[in-house]
């Protein structure tokens, strides 16, 4: 089938209500014409304005994805994780265990006074100071001042880490006097909210 170009020459004069005795060359060329104005429409109406949500729908899967392997490691390992996550508790229990609650502080007292006496010293000063709470725990500072020697500084210091409840020292000063060394030292325990709320059940 041969295309003669010469009969374009004549589009200018066709008559719409003669579609049908228009040349094939003419009606070829329309007929492209046409069909890459539909296209153009139908990608501006139809496509176009669902490009984003493809898009999103895109970004989506492979957040989807990602959440599946994630999802997928954690049941594979879920025996080590159930095992892991007991003994997290158990060891989290065993620490609120080591912590005072309300009951138990003025014993505590008692249990450093003990301590202390029991290794030679002599105090002056054993007060409980204002708590500093924190997000998690509360600390219950304690100010000590004691008279005694070297060597029962150090068995004091090491009564009082094994007492069965955590008690930690800080910002201690050794000084000489006359009757003896003098420590000067701040000593801290703690208290969660859940060894507090407890305490004041009880």
């Amino acid at each position: 089938m041969k295309f003669d170009f010469a009969q374009l020459k004549t589009l200018n004069e066709l008559d719409f209500e003669q579609i049908a005795i228009w040349p094939k060359e003419v009606k070829i060329v329309v007929s492209v014409f046409v069909g890459i104005i539909v296209a153009a429409l139908s990608y501006y109406f139809l496509i176009a304005p669902k490009l984003p949500v493809l898009d999103s729908v895109q970004a989506k899967e492979q957040e989807l994805k990602l959440q599946f392997e994630a999802k997928y490691r954690i049941a594979v390992n879920l025996d080590a994780y159930k095992e892991q996550l007991t003994r997290i508790e158990e060891d989290f229990s065993s620490m609120l265990r080591s912590l005072p609650t309300s009951n138990e502080t003025p014993g505590l007292l008692d249990d450093i006074t003990f301590a202390g006496t029991t290794s030679g010293l002599n105090f002056r000063i054993l007060n409980w100071q204002q708590e500093v709470p924190k997000e998690f725990y509360t600390e219950l500072p304690i100010e000590m001042e004691v008279m005694g020697g070297y060597h029962n500084f150090g068995e004091f210091v090491a009564k009082v880490a094994d007492l069965p409840r955590i008690v930690t020292i800080h910002d201690f000063t050794l000084s000489q006097e006359q009757s003896g060394l003098r420590l000067q030292l701040q000593a801290k325990t703690y208290r969660t909210a859940v060894a507090q709320r407890e305490g004041e059940k009880k």
